[in-house]
């Protein structure tokens, strides 16, 4: 049987076999529209009081929500033909979400259920218990075509054309799921257990942001109690991507996920700062330093406690005083140990209340806790202390700092270089920067205990500094992640070159490394051309390999105008990135006077025309039918990791790139 036969269990008639696959949809979405109608129907009321009331109509919302029909894409895009006659049906429809008629019978199965699983991995070496794999193809929301799949005759089946046709089909707008073309070893990584940290080491075009999201919908669907009390968090490298990918979890049911950045996520930092002193910031070397600078506010007591209660007073030694302080000292957090000294010296007082014959309870200790020689005593000698305090104190006072670093590997130049050349009046008129957020998070934590969630998927990973990931770390220390990213687009000073490195500073040293190499998105000829930057930017990566040849997709043109490159793609379908220096944005805009377009920028939450002006530094995530770049050596000049930034803007074309040059090329390239 060839690879792509009817289907002759149904009918000879090509156009009869998808008018009945169209009677489905069609069904399917009345059944859909009716399940929604019915959650708008019930009523929070019925909750006994106000507050169980707000939360149930919150569920009820959500579940209206997550019911919504994406008139542009089908309610279903495959369909297996099982052979097991079992308790479930012979005929399984395999969509973005699970649809049943009034009568509980399934129209449609969500692709994360167990039983849909043979729709990415089933082949003919091992059917998984299904005859046939159906395809459809569709435009908008209506089933265009459809190809089938026969695994229960051995042999080999070919490639897949409607697979093909939708991993190039041409888009605007924002990133969109991949549900349909999962890949057996994109697959493997979105089923992956909850409890596993995955890392994806993944190449342009592989599809690691959108496995990312497709494993934090399935982990949703499969845990659903579990991580609804923990949550999921997608972390990503600016608002731009963010608002990239916000149609993915929506398009999936998955409408209630927190999605942020790094910056937004530790605190919005911007105040200016030397790369290289941000670079010392962002080692982990400095947690020690943070570490002692903060326990180093605990003085060490040198009177007791007096308690005056009526006629009587109470006295606790300052050698006892000293012994509390002590065993409390970097034993437990620095709020909560302050807190435990104030009730520890309440407890002293207490004891020796008995010995006089009184018989005082929890309350009493309590109102001992609150009172002012235990809180004047708590105060001289256990401080209340913020993280902007301490980060102050150690950036502006060098003697502090040579203490704090005392038995570090903070060296005496490196300490030079942390301190500020003009310090601040004070910590509450200070400016952080960026990686100052992240000590400051550092120093919260030691303070008191940073919340967990379920699990966190992280996003161009490479990129963070070590004191960045801790923070991100301390997020999921008691979930998992899904960390993302490619050594090859590196562009920070402190980029990575080691995702064990990455794993053991998130505290997740038991993740697992895997690697996705083969790339659906970007043609071949597109990326052979860019992997030529490899060995200067990441020697140690296998070249990246595409599936998709893109034969004619490069077109490089020295001296060639900005305008006739961009009328020449205008013509043609798709989404077009026109990437530029950072330093050229403003001309290249005003170059393209008369002609719609729209820049992008770090917040930018939509994109208003076809035409997109990409300063380089924010191309990094993105991708775009069409991709045109200026001037790839003035890219390579702006920063020190310029050649990775290269490597990143090369690689975000899906059907052509165009190169426009006058200064030369980057002798990799030629």
């Amino acid at each position: 049987m060839p690879a792509h036969q009817l289907a002759p269990d149904i009918s000879n008639d090509p156009a009869g076999v998808l008018a009945a696959e169209q009677a489905h949809l069609a069904q399917s979405r009345t059944a859909l529209q009716a399940m929604r109608e019915h959650a708008q129907s019930l009523s929070a009321d019925a909750a006994g009081d106000w507050v169980s009331r707000q939360v149930l109509q919150s569920l009820l919302d959500k579940r209206v929500a997550a019911l919504a029909d994406h008139p542009d894409t089908p309610l279903f895009f495959g369909r297996l033909d099982r052979a097991s006659r079992d308790d479930l049906p012979g005929v399984i429809y395999v969509g973005r979400r699970h649809v049943h008629d009034g009568g509980s019978r399934p129209l449609v199965i969500d692709w994360r259920a167990p039983v849909s699983r043979p729709f990415y991995q089933a082949s003919p070496a091992d059917p998984m218990g299904v005859v046939r794999r159906r395809r459809f193809g569709y435009h908008g929301g209506a089933l265009t075509a459809y190809e089938d799949e026969p695994l229960d005759q051995g042999g080999e089946i070919g490639p897949s054309k409607i697979l093909t046709e939708e991993i190039e089909r041409p888009r605007t707008g924002p990133m969109r799921d991949i549900v349909a073309t999962i890949q057996p070893d994109q697959d493997a990584i979105v089923r992956a257990e909850l409890t596993q940290t995955v890392c994806v080491q993944g190449a342009p075009g592989t599809g690691k942001t959108a496995v990312g999201l497709h494993r934090a919908a399935y982990l949703l669907f499969t845990h659903r109690e579990r991580l609804a009390r923990s949550g999921v968090m997608i972390v990503g490298p600016n608002r731009a991507f963010l608002s990239y990918i916000s149609s993915v979890l929506p398009a999936l049911g998955e409408v209630k996920v927190d999605q942020t950045t790094v910056a937004d996520l530790l605190g919005a930092s911007d105040a200016p700062e030397d790369p290289a002193v941000a670079a010392l910031k962002g080692d982990a070397r400095i947690a020690a330093v943070l570490e002692r600078a903060l326990w180093l506010h605990i003085s060490k007591p040198e009177e007791g406690l007096v308690y005056t209660r009526g006629v009587h007073r109470f006295r606790v030694a300052d050698y006892e005083v000293r012994e509390i302080v002590a065993s409390l000292r970097g034993t437990t957090r620095y709020a909560p140990g302050r807190a435990a000294l104030a009730q520890r010296l309440a407890h002293q007082v207490l004891v020796r209340m008995e010995q006089r014959g009184d018989s005082p309870d929890d309350r009493v200790q309590d109102a001992v806790a609150r009172s002012k020689p235990v809180k004047q005593l708590v105060d001289a000698v256990w401080p209340k202390v913020t993280p902007a305090q301490v980060l102050f104190r150690l950036l502006s006072d060098a003697d502090f700092l040579t203490r704090a670093c005392h038995k570090s590997e903070i060296s005496p130049d490196e300490q030079e270089m942390l301190l500020w050349r003009k310090p601040y009046r004070g910590w509450k008129s200070a400016k952080w920067s960026a990686a100052d957020a992240a000590l400051l998070d550092e120093l919260a934590d030691l303070i008191e205990r940073t919340p967990s969630l379920g699990h966190l998927v992280v996003d161009e990973a490479q990129d963070l500094s070590e004191m960045q990931l801790r923070a991100l770390g301390r997020r999921c220390r008691n979930g998992s992640a899904t960390v993302l990213g490619d050594l090859a687009q590196g562009t920070t000073p402190w980029s990575t070159t080691s995702w064990n490195a990455v794993l053991r500073h998130l505290g997740q040293d038991e993740g697992e490394v895997t690697e996705l190499t083969l790339g659906f998105r970007v043609p071949r000829e597109v990326l052979d051309y860019a992997a030529r930057l490899l060995p200067a930017v990441a020697p140690g990566l296998a070249p990246p390999q595409s599936l998709r040849p893109g034969l004619g997709s490069l077109s490089v043109r020295p001296g060639a105008a900005v305008t006739d490159a961009v009328h020449e793609v205008l013509a043609r379908e798709g989404s077009i990135g026109l990437i530029v220096p950072d330093a050229l944005t403003a001309e290249v805009s005003a170059a393209l006077t008369g002609i719609p377009h729209t820049v992008l920028d770090p917040d930018s939450t939509e994109e208003e025309h076809r035409l997109l002006i990409v300063p380089a530094t924010l191309a990094k995530g993105l991708e775009y039918d069409h991709v045109i770049v200026v001037e790839p050596a003035a890219i390579v000049a702006a920063e020190p990791r310029g050649l990775a930034r290269l490597y990143v803007v090369l690689t975000r074309a899906v059907t052509s790139l165009t190169i426009l040059h006058n200064q030369p090329l980057p002798t990799a390239l030629t």
